[in-house]
């Protein structure tokens, strides 16, 4: 065990994903494990400025791995991203004593994470966000249980759909990565998927698709978009009015953040923590813990940040295959 970790800091930072709270659990319990004190930081980067830290152990974790969300609570730090913010962060960090911290969030999260290892605050980033962007890991905490989530709404809007022959347009979430409309798509039969990733096909593709495939027997259509497409609404009134189709647009929001984190991300989680925990006991400083190839490793942040996800394309042709 190192000498020079004495004391670990752990945060959640960026938007909130179910299995935040198994990752916690998993820092607290295994350092306390291993001898080393855990304080906690409530609001992300925003709750490091202004000192809201306080001591935990394997009480303050107890209880928590099944619920979603995230105990330590999170917001965004605009502060955070000006050099004296982050200077102000690390001198907070030697306040009490915290010579090794765990930031768990996405891309922004591990770069404010950088910026502390770049001031001598040992840093090891875990990837937690629902839409599974983090390039150089396989998995990210929260997608499991995002996907399920839509894909479990999505069941429930087709069911109505079908009885009333209607074209349904569903948005998940996603931005920047279309991940989550792919999958729930595909495990929904959706007839077509709509990601930033890829070219969308203009409104009159869309409606000609649906003629030819009512004209041919179907009889209701489930369209799956990522938000970063956009336009859900203006679509479906445009569908309505040229193809005489009742449509609805419904729009799943932060619906797909919430609820119980599946086993697939209680999992992760708690690997994940637990390997932090040793990475900055081993030593090391400014890492992000990945899944890849189905094994635990972790990279350099810098490299980490560098790297660019695509779609998978394999899967994408798949899905329009069997649509």
């Amino acid at each position: 065990m190192s000498k020079e970790i004495k004391t670990i800091g752990v945060l959640t930072s960026g938007g909130d994903a179910p299995g935040m709270n198994a990752a916690i659990r998993a820092v607290v319990r295994a350092a306390t494990a291993k001898g080393i004190k855990v304080m906690g930081v409530r609001r992300g980067f925003n709750g490091l400025l202004t000192g809201d830290v306080f001591p935990m152990d394997r009480r303050s974790v107890a209880d928590i791995i099944q619920r979603g969300g995230t105990t330590l609570q999170t917001a965004r730090c605009l502060e955070f991203l000006k050099p004296e913010g982050q200077q102000r962060g690390a001198e907070i960090c030697r306040v009490f004593g915290i010579d090794g911290l765990v930031v768990i969030g996405g891309d922004g999260s591990f770069k404010g994470a950088e910026k502390l290892a770049n001031l001598g605050i040992n840093t090891i980033a875990i990837p937690g966000t629902i839409d599974l962007d983090v390039a150089c890991t396989d998995y990210t905490i929260g997608f499991d249980t995002a996907v399920n989530t839509a894909m479990d709404a999505i069941n429930k809007i087709r069911d109505t759909s079908t009885s009333h022959e209607r074209c349904s347009i569903v948005e998940v979430m996603g931005r920047h990565s279309g991940y989550i409309a792919l999958w729930s798509g595909l495990c929904n039969g959706a007839e077509l998927v709509l990601i930033p990733e890829k070219p969308v096909p203009t409104d009159e593709e869309i409606i000609k698709m649906i003629l030819q495939n009512k004209h041919k027997g179907k009889q209701h259509f489930l369209i799956i978009s990522a938000e970063g497409v956009g336009g859900s609404e203006r679509l479906a009134k445009k569908i309505e009015k040229i193809t005489g189709m009742e449509t609805r647009a419904s729009i799943l929001g932060h619906l797909q953040r919430g609820g119980a984190p599946s086993a697939t991300d209680r999992i992760h989680a708690s690997m994940m923590g637990s390997y932090a925990v040793d990475l900055l006991l081993e030593g090391k400083a400014k890492r992000v813990v990945a899944y890849v190839d189905g094994e635990y490793t972790d990279f350099d942040i810098n490299e980490a940040l560098a790297m660019k996800k695509g779609i998978d394309e394999q899967m994408y042709e798949i899905s329009r295959l069997l649509s």
